[in-house]
């Protein structure tokens, strides 16, 4: 369901709602309702107005980004096998179950 926020002039709240799309919140006491807040002294027919917010975006992110910023992406290739496919310097290409020396060098990748 899709979340929204609503912000009323008389007390200078916004309050964030979830609900559908097919749904117009006009009032304050329809709002608080909704998003189960309490009206508080400001009066159940002020009006709100819906805030529009920047929607998010998932941008794909390369190998070469992630290895960048230190992350380690693995595909599964095989029943016990994983392909490092964000693998730098000496590190294994296939990383396999039950051999340590395939591991990816996280001690390097993460620090304190």
């Amino acid at each position: 369901m899709p979340v929204y926020e609503y912000h009323c002039e008389a007390n200078g709240r916004t309050v964030t709602v979830r609900h559908g799309i097919d749904i117009d919140l006009t009032t304050w006491g329809e709002v608080c309702y909704a998003g189960q807040v309490d009206i508080g002294d400001t009066d159940f027919l002020a009006p709100v107005r819906k805030v529009l917010s920047p929607p998010a975006i998932a941008i794909p992110t390369s190998n070469t980004d992630l290895r960048s910023k230190g992350f380690t992406k693995l595909v599964k290739r095989d029943a016990g096998v994983y392909e490092n496919v964000t693998r730098s310097g000496d590190e294994a290409r296939y990383m396999r179950a039950g051999q340590a020396d395939t591991l990816p060098h996280l001690h390097k990748k993460v620090g304190d």
